[in-house]
């Protein structure tokens, strides 16, 4: 039986980096990340290429348009695609390909670690072999994350440690596979996509998070309104507009919703989503202006779907709404 056809998509990140006198930072290119696992890159037949080299920190929408027409070139060459990355800015990235690919039936694998390939104690070599043995498997499709053992869909990806190996966590969702002593044991079934892959390259970034805290000032509504095209409101608890704000937002919402601004509310709480209707705070506010929420939804998933809708739906409002609760890769499941 012919090896599978693998190909490493390097960005930079942790798992490259090699220390300088000014601390970490990527230096490794993609051939020389595997290097350090030669017994994996026995069982496959895999190539290399480097995207950028980049602490992913510095992660911008265009670089994720890179990654996608990296992948969309080769897309027919390989049977999977393991993108090494940075863990700060992993689960935008997750979520980003999420929507940017859909419907692939070649596992697209975002990995990474929190210590260099190249130091003893380091994470970067399990987490590489795992995600290359993941993308090799007949049985693996769409955009995962594969870190600590555990495959998280795309969409439902956090950060949740920053310094231990289990950094990342599923989200509103069960993770989807474990990784255990060379064997995949799969928790949520994945049947084939029988639409055909879908590649999108435009990714609209004029949106911004106001993360509301006890005494927010009303002007600040005022100047997100103004300057961005989408207003992702953190609320507490299940979500809703504090009485101080209250006047300002209505009063900004009736100037700019006819323009098409889009405001989506969601909640600073990880766990369990939002919901406006819960108490008068929320439900009145809801139900004047229609607005969009996010329910059980991670924050990187719905800054990078509404990036992604902003750029697809040629600006209808009603097409980015219908869109926005349109579920993909696990992202939505209550509303």
């Amino acid at each position: 039986m012919p090896k599978r056809k693998i190909l490493l998509l390097a960005t930079g990140g942790t798992i490259a980096s090699l220390e300088t006198e000014h601390g970490l930072k990527p230096g490794l290119d993609a051939a020389q990340l595997l290097s350090y696992i030669p017994e994996v890159c026995a069982e496959v037949d895999i190539d290399a290429v480097q995207v950028c080299n980049i602490d992913s920190s510095n992660m911008t929408p265009p670089v994720w348009e890179q990654i996608v027409r990296a992948v969309e070139e080769r897309y027919l060459q390989y049977d999977g695609f393991v993108i090494c990355h940075g863990t700060d800015t992993m689960a935008y990235t997750s979520a980003a390909l999420s929507y940017m690919i859909q419907n692939s039936n070649r596992p697209i694998v975002i990995t990474g670690s929190q210590k260099p390939i190249s130091e003893n104690s380091t994470d970067a070599r399990r987490n590489l072999i795992d995600s290359i043995r993941y993308a090799a498997d007949p049985d693996s499709r769409g955009v995962v994350l594969v870190f600590n053992g555990s495959v998280i869909a795309g969409t439902r990806a956090k950060k949740t440690y920053a310094h231990s190996y289990n950094a990342f966590s599923s989200v509103n969702f069960p993770a989807l596979a474990a990784i255990q002593e060379r064997k995949i044991i799969r928790f949520v079934p994945q049947p084939p996509f029988s639409e055909p892959v879908r590649f999108s390259h435009r990714m609209h970034d004029s949106i911004v998070v106001l993360k509301l805290i006890p005494g927010t000032k009303p002007e600040l509504l005022e100047y997100l309104f103004r300057n961005y095209d989408c207003l992702v409101i953190e609320s507490f608890g299940v979500g809703g507009i504090p009485r101080n704000l209250l006047e300002t937002f209505c009063r900004e919402m009736e100037k700019w919703i006819s323009k098409g601004k889009i405001v989506v509310m969601a909640t600073q709480v990880a766990n369990e989503g939002s919901n406006m209707e819960v108490y008068e705070v929320g439900q009145k506010v809801k139900e004047d202006f229609h607005l969009m929420e996010a329910y059980d939804m991670t924050l990187e998933a719905t800054i990078t779907k509404l990036m992604y809708l902003m750029g697809s739906c040629g600006g209808s409002y009603t097409a980015i709404c219908d869109g926005f609760y349109k579920t993909v890769n696990y992202d939505i499941l209550s509303r």
